[in-house]
């Protein structure tokens, strides 16, 4: 369904606007090839001084962040239109597994964590970067898409399951530069899975209902912390 693509993403995947064609493609080149994105060379490779190329295109972290978020839309768009086939649970489970394993597989953003843990962790995890707030709403619109169809009815807030989500896989994508600890997307796509699961009310008996979210109670406001 590439018409869900539109919804999930509504900016689309096109490079950014505001960003000059020629620094931006520089800036995706030098980060791809594994090479720390330096201003003064970035600035020479694009042919503009260094004021102008901070004028146009923000500091160094800002521009990795537009770097990263539309690399990340570009898998986003992949796994959504992958995923078409598939309803609710399922098809949430399979866009959130798709994406995390390209991005585990991903060695440009292996080499970042490795060469500059502190700034990678702000660009690809801080509240206010494109990276994180992109994905949980572009997460938030595929979960009220599911919903808008019937196929997903979960006994949360979107907002709020989106968010928590989202904070689930950065655990468990990046837990050896947050918690030096073997990175586990099987884990991540486990938890995450058994999370939908249990929230979704259209799926769930009366049993296992109550089974459940007791345990959710107790384990949402952990993700949820910070």
């Amino acid at each position: 369904m590439t018409d869900d693509v539109g919804t999930v993403l509504p900016q689309g995947t096109g490079t950014p606007v505001t960003i000059p064609g020629p620094i931006f493609a520089a800036a995706v080149d030098t980060f791809v090839a594994g090479q720390r994105l330096d201003m003064r060379s970035l600035a020479r490779r694009a042919g503009v001084a260094r004021a102008t190329l901070y004028r146009r295109a923000g500091t160094r972290e800002q521009l990795l962040d537009q770097v990263l978020w539309w690399r990340a839309r570009l898998l986003l768009a992949d796994q959504v239109r992958a995923s078409g086939h598939l309803t609710g649970t399922d098809r949430l489970t399979a866009v959130i597994d798709g994406v995390l394993r390209a991005i585990g597989a991903d060695r440009a953003v292996r080499m970042f964590l490795e060469s500059d843990p502190e700034t990678a962790l702000r660009v690809l995890t801080g509240s206010r970067s494109a990276v994180h707030q992109g994905m949980v709403a572009a997460l938030e619109n595929l979960i009220d898409l599911e919903r808008g169809r019937g196929a997903f009815d979960a006994s949360l807030e979107t907002p709020t399951l989106a968010f928590a989500i989202v904070r689930v896989a950065d655990g468990f994508l990046y837990s050896d530069v947050i918690a030096d600890r073997a990175p586990s997307i099987r884990r991540a796509v486990i938890v995450i899975e058994a999370l939908l699961h249990g929230l979704d009310l259209g799926h769930r008996t009366p049993v296992a209902a109550g089974l459940r979210e007791p345990c959710l109670a107790r384990i949402l406001p952990i993700l949820l912390r910070g």
